[in-house]
């Protein structure tokens, strides 16, 4: 595609320099793997500025260049205000405008997006649609499994995620989209069919300082989205919105709301409630997954698709028939008189969550194991190590992705938060070893939660990643325990 045409009627402004009728034939935001005809974006960071590396990119073979300033280098170059934005609405144009071929829905929120995503897309399943998933696991076209990185993917990868999923004859969409997203314009020129906002809680304040700023990226996805469906039990939430005086659907259990849940039922195989469509329908709604909080993600997948015409029988089944989502209150397959669930809880509400509900049909102790991840909101640490210690019988404090920071500083950050608790606990900062200690001490009708992980299959160790795959990692450790018996 020519330059003139990636740039005609982008709603940004941009200006051109050099010649418009150079041929581009791939995007590229790393200088390092640029390849020749390509259209290179100088993305300035938090760290490095890639307006620094555009001569390499030139050499290497990049025939233009999107700037927020002009550089002296001998190629053609957009000159934009704003490379993030510009760079959505440019990689739309090249992969010719896929989000316009299918329809989209996004979720939000600080926790439970996966499932939700897991659970509507199950529902639009089961109403005969083909379904795109994007999000924090992996990405599905179909039945399709593509690896995942970002939550929600940069423009150029997203975009071209896009392009596959409408050649596949995808009708429906699914995407979480993180606050980050919208904060630096990744789904800009995306017209959601409908959205929904979960909750807010503490988490990435390394990023947005306050829960204010948090709060404001989040609620940018109001402004991308045809209908807005929000969880109004959440305060914060409710309060936010109500202040924006847009229209949108109230979901909840205590609140007054449009669609609201009566008779919940919780056991260690699932759930049950009655759902109610404000005047028009009930439903009895089943789901293979437990936790109150399960039920919010549930409204939530339910109140999306209602939206979109979707009728109440595909709602129900689809509910029902997902049996799990991987990392997200997992059952591990041990074959032990206890418990092993793995769960991505990795902030202080998501854990307080996942160490409530298991509680409820723990017979024995609760065992917490768990850790904060390194360059990240360190504001979070002590919080964490409170709940545990608040809610667990025993906490076991480890390494959950320290990155460049050294584990035992932050290990010592969250025990400042469990020592104000009487809560018992012990501080084994290799991983692996911190399983095994757990497996090791479990008995009868115990339940170990290892939170953190999920579905990760790695650790950031000094900013390499080396596998760590806590399925895995559990079956080696018992084999070893069982054999040494």
């Amino acid at each position: 595609m020519k330059i003139a045409g990636l740039m005609k009627d982008i709603p940004v402004n941009c200006r051109l320099i050099g010649d418009g009728e150079t041929e581009i034939n791939q995007l590229c935001t790393d200088s390092r793997k640029v390849t020749p005809g390509c259209l290179f974006f100088c993305i300035p960071g938090m760290h490095m500025d890639a307006h620094d590396f555009a001569p390499e990119a030139v050499k290497k073979g990049a025939k233009a260049l999107v700037v927020e300033r002009e550089l002296n280098v001998a190629c053609p170059q957009i000159l934009v205000e704003n490379v993030r934005l510009a760079m959505s609405y440019i990689s739309s144009r090249f992969f010719s405008d896929p989000s316009k071929e299918m329809k989209i829905i996004g979720i939000t929120g600080t926790k439970g997006k996966t499932t939700t995503s897991f659970l509507l897309k199950s529902i639009l399943e089961k109403a005969g649609h083909k379904v795109g998933l994007i999000g924090t696991v992996c990405t599905l076209i179909g039945d399709e499994e593509h690896e995942s990185g970002k939550t929600t993917p940069d423009p150029v990868e997203f975009q071209e995620i896009l392009r596959k999923m409408a050649d596949a004859k995808c009708e429906y969409v699914v995407m979480e989209v993180s606050a980050h997203a919208l904060a630096m314009h990744r789904v800009a020129g995306i017209t959601f069919e409908a959205a929904g906002f979960l909750n807010l809680s503490l988490d990435h304040l390394d990023y947005f300082k306050t829960m204010e700023n948090y709060l404001a990226a989040k609620l940018e996805i109001i402004s991308l989205a045809d209908k807005m469906i929000v969880n109004v039990d959440d305060e914060r939430v409710r309060d936010a919105m109500e202040e924006r005086k847009v229209k949108y659907t109230k979901i909840g259990i205590r609140e007054k709301a449009d669609q609201y849940t009566r008779n919940i039922e919780i056991t260690e195989n699932g759930l049950s409630f009655k759902l109610f469509f404000h005047k028009r329908a009930e439903m009895d709604i089943a789901l293979q997954l437990t936790g109150i909080f399960n039920v919010y993600n549930a409204m939530m997948a339910a109140s999306l698709a209602d939206s979109c015409g979707i009728g109440a029988e595909a709602i129900e089944k689809g509910l029902a028939s997902l049996k799990a989502v991987p990392g997200r209150i997992e059952l591990l397959d041990t074959h032990t008189e206890y418990r092993v669930i793995l769960d991505y809880a990795h902030s202080p509400d998501a854990l307080e969550n996942i160490l409530k509900a298991v509680r409820q049909t723990t017979k024995g102790r609760l065992i917490a194991l768990f850790g904060c991840g390194g360059g990240r909101d360190r504001l979070k640490r002590p919080v964490m190590g409170r709940i545990g210690g608040e809610l667990a019988d025993l906490s076991i404090i480890t390494s959950d992705n320290p990155r460049n920071e050294d584990p035992n500083e932050i290990i010592s950050q969250i025990t400042e938060g469990i020592r104000e608790t009487k809560g018992e606990y012990v501080i084994i900062e290799n991983r692996r070893e911190a399983i095994r200690h757990a497996l090791t001490i479990a008995e009868k009708n115990d339940t170990v939660v290892l939170a953190g992980k999920g579905h990760e299959t790695y650790q950031e160790i000094m900013g390499e990643k080396q596998p760590f795959d806590e399925k895995v990692i559990v079956q080696e450790l018992l084999d070893e325990i069982m054999g040494g018996m």
